[in-house]
């Protein structure tokens, strides 16, 4: 019997998935417990539309954060950090000083997305990686200066 899954089911499939299972099965629990419906013909386009509109949307996401990465290559940001009289730095540039400074020149990247080794903890400039989604990632310059 073919039912289409409306929740992910353990050993079965993911939701949106159109799956062979045996009547009992269905019968009995799948579409007892609502987890699927049966698979009809209209049922069966529906989710096909669905899905060729949902890999539409994803090329044209991984489209977008391509160019965007391609935008941010060897960008330059400069951060300043509290420095004492001797040069002694306090503290460190985050991930989110990095995000703002972005900000600043127009990029709204989420801090979550930017990956610093445990912080800048002194003036310089450092190559900062920039994960935007899985598989497209870009490298900035973070110069950190005394302020």
């Amino acid at each position: 019997m073919k039912v289409i899954l409306k929740a992910d089911v353990k050993g079965s499939g993911k939701k949106g998935d159109l799956i062979d299972v045996s009547e009992g099965y269905a019968k009995n629990f799948l579409l007892k417990k609502g987890l699927a419906e049966l698979a009809t013909a209209a049922s069966v386009n529906e989710i096909q539309q669905k899905k060729k509109a949902q890999e539409f949307h994803r090329a044209e996401e991984v489209k977008a954060m391509q160019a965007l990465a391609n935008e941010l290559r060897n960008k330059e940001v400069t951060v300043s950090i509290r420095t004492g009289a001797n040069g002694k730095v306090f503290g460190s540039v985050t991930s989110l000083q990095v995000s703002q400074a972005l900000a600043a020149l127009g990029y709204e990247i989420d801090k979550k997305k930017i990956v610093l080794a445990g912080g800048l903890k002194s003036v310089g400039s450092f190559p900062t990686e920039i994960r935007l989604m899985e598989g497209i990632a870009t490298k900035i310059v973070v110069n950190v200066v005394a302020g």
